[in-house]
This record gives structure tokens, sequence and C-alpha cells, in this order.
């Protein structure tokens, strides 16, 4: 889904009922603007130069966490140190 629109990747989370992990910030914006209470949103802040088994590290540090979040509808925000959540819908 490399090429795909943002609209075509959230249909097919939604569709699926998969999070969408992310550093792209137009998801979030996306389901804001719609005031869609699905698909979650896993959103990774900070991590251009991270090798993937690092940024794989820090979701797995904070899945507990915030899984039924997740499994809510929410968009996660993760950071090196910071964890943000906001429950969806938003609006």
């Amino acid at each position: 889904m490399q090429s795909a629109t943002d609209e075509a990747v959230i249909g097919l989370a939604r569709s699926e009922e998969r999070v969408l992990v992310s550093a792209d910030t137009d998801f979030g914006t996306l389901l804001a603007r719609s005031h869609a209470s699905a698909p979650s949103v896993l959103l990774m802040r900070r991590v251009s130069g991270r090798r993937a088994t690092e940024q794989a590290g820090l979701i797995l540090v904070n899945c507990e966490l915030v899984r039924a979040d997740l499994a809510a509808g929410a968009i996660v925000v993760l950071g090196e140190a910071t964890v943000r959540i906001r429950r969806l819908p938003i609006g």
C-alpha cells in the first residue's frame, strides 16, 4: 500500500480491524476531521534514523500500557520518553 492514499490505508485498517502504525501525522488529522472511531493509530514520533528493531522495541515496551486504548479506538503517540493517548472519536 506504499502508493495508496491515506484514505485508502485508513479504510483498509478499519475494514481489517487493524491498528495503523505510522510516523505520518496526517492519519490523526484525517481521523479527527472525520470524527471516526476507528482505526486506532499508533504514531511514532522522533523515530527518523532509528532502526526498525529500535522502533519495534519502543512499541513492545509500551504495548501493555496502551493495549486497552488501542482496542477501544485511540490515537497513541509514542515518543522516546513520552506516551500520549487521545481516545476516538475526536471532536
